[in-house]
């Protein structure tokens, strides 16, 4: 057997007043994933903890069955998904130009994500591309309009806060080592290396010909570079030798090529046209004939985009046309008693408030010979929790994966060394 998992990214919300208090999902169309849902085990998801917030990079890390103590970081993952060259030893970090205002000597943010020309772009990011304090080499790498990853070289360490204080209003925050047992002299030096850069880069902006220009035509210059996120290698056990399973990845964010490759996953990457549901059912058709893996991961960011736009009746139609694309699922999935087709999200996306990712669970789904059928028919936040899955939690998912494609080892079996979860194991023979 092998198994499909379909990730709708961000499609759990909160109520909304305008569905009387039932979310977008619970008020949309969805007669395929409610047929699902009637064929299938039923319950509810969170990769953490409820009422905590995750980001799709650390769910997704999460959901392969991983820790996330051992997570390399955003801005290395996506780095590595854009194709940027690094060396085990460098920090990559999100970053993008931004709007500030200078008030009694702190950089007040006041457009956090002016929109601004590819040519203004291009020469504001090509005044700050390189910096060196400390010994520490800092490069700007541009990645598509005001973003791009800051990648620093020499004695540096990824155990640094964020400068984006990602709320318009809010002041631009000072790097910061993480709180550990032991500050490190490298990231005590990592951290004033990026906060000179900063600050450099805010006199370079401020200065620059394009932000002369904006003044003179009464526009706000886009004089300061924030950054978020900041990741290294980390040796990770590749997730064949961790689950047993050859897995694929069929998505369209460099996030998630550079995870899964990070995982030695392999990656079909593909793009996001604007038809949600013939976007889905091309990757869909595709895991269907993927025969030689045993684990496809189908994501779509769709109903995580339409949540960012904080209007509920959006999001609820982006939510039916990806339902209109599991109709694929129904008709050409299900039928193959050897796939087990688990559909789920990484988290919910308000489409309300001012919150970015929510803490609420998801509703899970999974179909296949040998799991239980429950009495729930309908694939929402609140129908799904009456279900026979009840709540999985973290890697449990991927457990609960090996156990219905008849895989699990039994608890106190050894075959290996390693006491993985899956059986048979790479075991050695007993030679004669």
């Amino acid at each position: 057997m092998r198994c499909i998992l379909v990730i709708l990214d961000g499609i759990g919300d909160r109520g909304h007043e305008c569905f009387v208090g039932k979310t977008p999902l619970y008020a949309a169309y969805t007669p395929h994933l409610d047929q699902l849902a009637s064929l299938g085990m039923n319950g509810i998801y969170h990769t953490l903890m409820q009422g905590i917030p995750v980001s799709s990079e650390t769910a997704h890390f999460i959901i392969f069955g991983y820790e996330l103590e051992d997570f390399p970081g955003r801005g290395y993952i996506e780095a590595k998904g854009k194709g940027i060259a690094l060396e085990d030893n460098h920090v990559a970090a999100l970053c993008h130009l931004c709007c500030v205002e200078n008030r009694a000597g702190n950089l007040f943010l006041t457009w956090g994500r002016p929109e601004i020309s590819h040519e203004e772009s291009v020469a504001l990011q090509k005044e700050v591309e390189t910096f060196e304090a400390h010994g520490i080499k800092i490069r700007l790498n541009p990645s598509k309009g005001i973003d791009g990853f800051i990648i620093l070289e020499g004695e540096v360490s990824d155990k640094i806060t964020d400068s984006d204080p990602i709320y318009e209003g809010k002041p631009v925050l000072e790097v910061v080592p993480k709180l550990q047992k032991n500050i490190s002299l490298s990231s005590r030096e990592t951290a004033d290396a990026v906060n000179k850069y900063l600050i450099w880069c805010h006199q370079r902006l401020s200065e620059h010909p394009v932000n002369r220009n904006r003044i003179s035509c009464n526009l706000q210059p886009v004089n300061a570079l924030v950054t978020q996120r900041a990741g290294k290698h980390n040796q990770l056990t590749s997730f064949n030798e961790k689950w047993g399973l050859r897995g694929l990845s069929i998505s369209s964010g460099a996030i998630y090529w550079g995870l899964c490759t990070e995982l030695g996953m392999d990656v079909i990457k593909v793009k996001d046209t604007g038809n949600i549901e013939e976007d889905l059912k091309y990757r869909l058709r595709y895991a269907k004939d993927a025969r030689d893996y045993d684990f496809i991961h189908v994501h779509t960011k769709m109903p995580d985009e339409a949540g960012h736009t904080k209007n509920p009746w959006y999001k609820k139609e982006v939510i039916e046309a990806v339902d209109r694309a599991m109709s694929f699922a129904v008709n050409e999935i299900i039928p193959d008693s050897e796939i087990l087709l688990v559909v789920s999200a990484d988290h919910s996306t308000a489409s309300s408030g001012s919150m970015i990712h929510t803490g609420e669970t998801v509703p899970l789904t999974m179909v296949g010979k040998y799991v239980r059928r429950d009495e729930v028919g309908h694939f929402n936040e609140i129908a799904c929790a009456k279900g026979s899955l009840s709540i999985i939690k973290g890697k449990e998912l991927m457990y609960m994966i090996l156990n219905f494609l008849d895989r699990a080892k039994m608890q106190g079996l050894m075959d290996t060394a390693v006491d993985q979860p899956y059986y048979p194991g790479h075991y050695r023979p007993l030679k004669l």
